[in-house]
């Protein structure tokens, strides 16, 4: 962490030296990267409305930032919902500085200037990777290994798509195909993804990067009618359980449990989260609309929210501004903090077979009797596999609350 703070303040006192007055952005759009490792760049575009409002775009994804601050020739942003900030010096409408994740302790440099293109290309696209894909990451690793469903659309050489796993989905890719080369990236603030790869016509032989912290080989082959195993199978009670217990804080420091009145005698879904956690932050959404829409007809919702960041202040100051960016007006509790560990999270929910995924969440009919448990969420960027979920989930809850 000192150097995290260290680099912030060099940062603002060199801007206070060098300038006295206030540096600001162009309107327009510019292209950021953020630099992976010596020779990997993890670009994405982002439009300048105004001052205090920038649009960043992922795909069809669009995040809104609102909170802008400049001083001097140095500007600060902050991601909207999840922690992390973008620190820069403004010169000349281009941007040098930091992308900074203080809760885990990472940093990586970040640049921009005008532009309008997310990869730059030099060869025209040798094959079309529109489709289905199967795919194994870090395939030659029996502890790290883990299946995933490429989906992807190609208009000339840009790709769009996404990849689904067992426990989510890694949201919004745009990228492009040079040649024979696939280039994905999206950056929301708390993830920031970039996928390399060599194409064939029915293979990619790729590499996963996960900011400058993570990378992962990937292997995938074209297979139109792969599936994933189903979401509902993968967390499921130990054997004598039939329900489960907890009690953990809310924001105002009562200790609440599925035995309070509130509960009693309705569907309740108990989403296990992180506000860190992007495949949560789609899923909030949806439920926070889905609450606010019925909550009358005798269903509640409760979210177990699992933080890495250090202290509890700093994670209930997290849950509450989830809370206000998403409109959720059902209880999040604080299950942990100091550590998004599933294993740790495990130990808070034992009558579980494991916590796999967040979010996860557990479906209780109104006699408290655990009727389903689904792993992950198939957010927005999955298409037709968000639809199916929202229809899926919208006829079983009627079915419990018809009961």
């Amino acid at each position: 962490m000192k150097h995290i703070v260290l680099t912030l303040f060099v940062l603002l006192v060199i801007s206070c030296k060098t300038e006295t007055k206030t540096t600001t952005l162009e309107t327009g759009t510019y292209r950021a990267q953020l630099k992976v490792n010596d020779t990997e760049d993890l670009p994405f575009i982002f439009e300048v409305v105004s001052k205090n409002k920038w649009h960043i775009f992922n795909a069809e994804e669009v995040i809104e930032v609102d909170e802008i601050t400049y001083k001097n020739d140095s500007v600060h942003v902050k991601m909207p919902v999840f922690e992390g900030v973008l620190v820069a010096k403004v010169n000349h409408n281009k941007l040098n500085g930091h992308f900074i994740k203080a809760g885990l302790d990472r940093v990586m440099k970040f640049s921009a200037k005008k532009n309008t293109t997310r990869f730059d290309t030099s060869n025209k696209a040798k094959y079309d990777v529109s489709g289905n894909w199967e795919a194994v990451f870090s395939p030659d690793s029996e502890e790290d290994r883990y299946v995933a469903k490429g989906i992807f659309t190609q208009q000339g050489g840009v790709v769009t798509g996404t990849f689904r796993t067992t426990t989510g989905d890694y949201r919004y890719l745009e990228g492009v195909l040079d040649g024979d080369k696939l280039k994905l990236s999206t950056f929301d603030g708390a993830h920031a993804f970039l996928f390399t790869g060599q194409v064939t016509d029915s293979t990619i032989d790729g590499t996963f990067f996960s900011g400058n912290h993570f990378k992962e080989p990937f292997k995938a082959k074209r297979n139109e009618v792969y599936k994933l195993p189903d979401a509902n199978s993968l967390t499921f009670l130990k054997e004598g359980y039939d329900g489960i217990e907890f009690s953990f804080p809310d924001e105002a420091g009562n200790m609440i449990s599925l035995n309070d009145e509130r509960f009693k005698e309705k569907v309740v879904l108990v989403q296990i989260m992180g506000t860190w956690c992007p495949n949560c932050l789609d899923e909030s959404k949806y439920y926070a609309q889905f609450y606010k829409d019925n909550k009358n007809k005798g269903i509640e919702v409760i979210a177990l929210a699992f933080e890495y960041v250090k202290t509890e202040e700093a994670a209930f100051k997290n849950i509450k501004r989830l809370k206000e960016r998403t409109g959720i007006s059902y209880p999040i509790l604080l299950a942990q903090y100091g550590s998004s560990s599933k294993v740790k999270a495990n130990e808070k929910l034992p009558m579980l077979n494991h916590v796999l995924s967040y979010p996860t969440t557990i479906y209780i009919d109104k006699k408290g009797k655990v009727r389903k448990i689904h792993t992950g969420f198939d957010g927005p960027a999955t298409g037709d596999k968000y639809v199916a979920f929202k229809q899926e989930f919208e006829v079983f809850v009627s079915e419990l609350l018809s009961e």
